[in-house]
């Protein structure tokens, strides 16, 4: 039974970092109950996953997805992205093009809308006493 070390590994995974949480990841598996891709030869489950990225019977990326999607909250669904639809600039008319029928836009400054919204807040209290403006 020849011992594992990082030196072995760390070709496969060139992050010693990376490798301690891809080796843990590997041996949470095992303890759980995942099949076994070398004989265990009586190790325990961080070295049988040392031994097994170290001699590729099981892919380091491929545990590092499985590691990322058991750490993720949210599932991504890759949907089809929906067509943009383009925004209408101050150049462009309701329309599209350049008709003459086209009704105008309005602009209001930050201003009257406040003033407008006031009005609006003075009407309905008003309303609520039962007095008419």
């Amino acid at each position: 039974m020849a011992r594992v070390t990082v030196e072995d590994c760390i070709d496969k995974v060139p992050n010693r970092f990376e490798l301690v949480l891809v080796a843990s990841h590997r041996s949470r598996m095992l303890s759980a109950g995942a099949d076994l891709a070398i004989d265990r030869d009586r190790d325990k489950n961080p070295v049988v996953a040392l031994r097994e990225i170290a001699e590729e019977a099981v892919s380091a990326d491929d545990l590092k997805e499985d590691l990322i999607h058991s750490m993720q909250r949210y599932a991504e669904v890759d949907e089809p992205e929906e067509e943009a639809v383009p925004a209408i600039t101050s150049k462009d008319t309701i329309f599209g093009d350049d008709r003459s029928d086209a009704a105008p836009m309005d602009r209001m400054s930050e201003e009257d809308l406040l003033r407008g919204l006031e009005g609006l807040a003075d009407t309905e209290a008003m309303n609520a006493r039962g007095q008419k403006r």
